[in-house]
């Protein structure tokens, strides 16, 4: 059964869930749809809006470790594989996720100890884009072989201003993997921009 979170709640993943180890993390948006008056009466119309979700390997004080740490549309796998992105959707349209993001617990190495999931607007500076015109976003992990969905995050907050969102994170806890539900808004245009508040 699906742990529906609120923002700050924590919540255990691989405690009571025996042997899981692959899991996936999915994101999901739809662009708020705007009204226009037209020749026939009011249309409604969704801006193009191309968001990416990234996930940063922090060590135990919060930092990025060594290496090509962060997994998102221009590097698609850390370095041992164990963090594998699913590839970018450019719109956001459709139901389900948006973008899919594949770890294996089991794998990740010892000196990751925090996985942060953020999304960026993709060159939303020059589109004049921020998450104000972003509805319906969420977080969900689940279990990749079976597909039973573990925990779901929907982000209810005005983000309105904001060009990128801190998600929520996967973290080492006592010898398990605990999720912790951010979603803050930040400023920061670009996944290496956001990525050197860890560096």
């Amino acid at each position: 059964m699906t742990i529906s979170l609120v923002k700050g709640q924590k919540v255990d993943l691989t405690k009571g869930n025996a042997g899981l180890s692959k899991i996936t993390v999915g994101l999901g948006w739809d662009p708020a749809e705007s009204e226009s008056r037209g020749l026939f009466g009011l249309k409604k119309k969704a801006a193009n809006i191309d968001c990416d979700a990234s996930v940063l390997l922090l060590n135990e004080q919060g930092k990025l470790t060594a290496g090509k740490n962060v997994v998102c549309f221009h590097n698609l796998q850390s370095p041992n594989g164990s963090v594998v992105h699913g590839g970018d959707n450019l719109t956001g349209a459709g139901d389900g996720d948006d973008e899919q993001i594949h770890i294996d617990l089991s794998a990740v190495p010892a000196d990751v100890h925090r996985i942060l999931a953020v999304v960026n607007i993709y060159d939303c500076e020059a589109r004049k884009q921020h998450f104000g015109l972003i509805r319906s976003a969420f977080i969900r992990v689940f279990e990749s072989g079976s597909g039973r969905e573990l925990i779901r995050f929907n982000l209810t907050d005005n983000y309105s201003g904001m060009t990128a969102l801190l998600v929520g994170e996967i973290y080492r806890h006592g010898g398990e993997w605990k999720f912790s539900a951010i979603g803050e808004g930040a400023q920061a245009p670009h996944i290496d921009l956001l990525a050197r508040r860890y560096s």
